[in-house]
């Protein structure tokens, strides 16, 4: 059975204007400025916008879909995050990891979480690894990793200029980048590094370092948590233009915190020039937000959300930017880096994910594969154990 959407103010994430489109066995078939001449008898509904803002679901290329936290130990640990907690927030693709606790938590729970979402409806991959080195892997082998298992597309988030890191070498970073860029080649693949950046102060030094001296292509390193403190994030504004992707976290920021908010930096990263393609935004839902004094201990804790890229996306909306300026790094830049095929745009052919945006900027019906997991704002679909 078809569904047919009438009159969407479509951003595919680029202004489209008013269109209509037919949706059938999880895919967007036809988008037309005309309407679509359906036989009523094959249409399952007919869902008549009235003009509202018609968006591609989000790619959230950062999230503990197994939970984050135990940095103050094992009571601190976060719980699984479920199904609703994405769909109501516009998520309809996701890739989980792994982050400081990679020794109680494994790669083999990581992918079996991933595989979860997928049989819940959601499209979900998964990093493989850690913070440390020697990273955590299935097969014991970061690039066997990412060649043998489907949904693992790189290695992340691999910890640099951080206390809870490994303290990395040049050269094991260099050969690690190494088996994650062959793996993506042989598998068609991302083959990216994901890298958690932390508040030392050598900051990207060591990825400037790898462009520097290797021949690895600066399309495969992805920082990520560079808006944590404004002198990371001018580095990063000047690493885009090399050909890496930065990307951002929008996690909240307080008045008197040296960091950029997601909206904030957003906005810093354009101003910069940098382009507008090298720019992602995640959430790290379902982590932990700490906050350490100088001696490592932690002072206080809070987790995060996928409502992060909604908030985000409304707050720069509320601050006057267009919806199809902003769209892009929620979606199809996070898609394309990614190499995700039929993530991140609307058009006849990809995967039927679809945002309906309220009046106050907020997914109100939602879209995933097809079916629709939110209604009015409603969860129509939950998870296995919510509830």
């Amino acid at each position: 059975m078809l569904s047919l959407i009438e009159n969407a103010d479509l951003y595919a994430p680029e202004a489209r204007g008013i269109c209509h489109l037919l949706v059938g066995a999880g895919r967007v078939l036809h988008v037309d400025r005309e309407r679509i001449d359906v036989d009523a008898r094959l249409l399952a509904e007919r869902l008549d916008l009235q003009g509202a803002p018609l968006v591609p679901g989000l790619v959230d290329a950062h999230v503990h879909v197994t939970g984050g936290g135990g940095e103050d130990g094992f009571s601190t640990q976060a719980m699984p995050v479920p199904l609703s907690a994405y769909t109501a927030h516009g998520v309809t693709s996701v890739v989980g990891l792994l982050g400081t606790d990679d020794e109680t938590r494994s790669t083999a729970s990581l992918l079996a979480r991933t595989r979860a979402l997928r049989e819940e409806g959601l499209s979900a991959w998964c990093w493989t690894g850690g913070y440390h080195l020697p990273a955590t892997t299935l097969t014991g082998s970061v690039r066997r990793d990412i060649v043998s298992l489907g949904p693992v597309i790189g290695l992340g988030e691999i910890a640099i200029s951080d206390h809870r890191s490994s303290q990395p070498t040049h050269d094991e970073l260099a050969r690690l980048a190494s088996e994650v860029h062959v793996a993506g080649l042989l598998s068609r693949k991302a083959g990216v590094m994901h890298l958690h950046l932390g508040d030392g102060p050598r900051g990207l030094e060591p990825v400037r370092r790898l462009l520097a001296e290797t021949e690895l292509p600066p399309r495969m390193f992805h920082p990520t948590h560079v808006n944590r403190r404004k002198a990371l994030f001018e580095e990063a504004c000047e690493l885009a233009p090399g050909g890496s992707t930065v990307d951002v976290t929008a996690f909240p920021v307080g008045p008197d915190e040296d960091a950029w908010s997601g909206a904030d930096a957003w906005e810093r990263f354009h101003e910069s020039g940098a382009p507008a393609g090298r720019l992602t935004v995640s959430s790290d839902g379902g982590g932990c937000l700490p906050v350490f004094d100088n001696q490592g201990s932690m002072l206080r804790m809070d987790f995060a959300t996928s409502a992060g890229l909604t908030d985000t996306l409304a707050e720069l909306l509320g601050r006057g930017h267009e919806l199809a300026a902003v769209l892009p790094c929620l979606t199809r830049n996070v898609a394309e880096l990614l190499r995700l095929p039929r993530k991140g745009r609307i058009a006849a052919g990809m995967d039927a994910d679809l945002v309906v945006l309220d009046t106050r900027h907020r997914p109100c019906h939602v879209m995933a594969r097809g079916r629709w997991m939110v209604r009015d704002g409603r969860a129509l679909v939950t998870g296995t154990f919510e509830g």
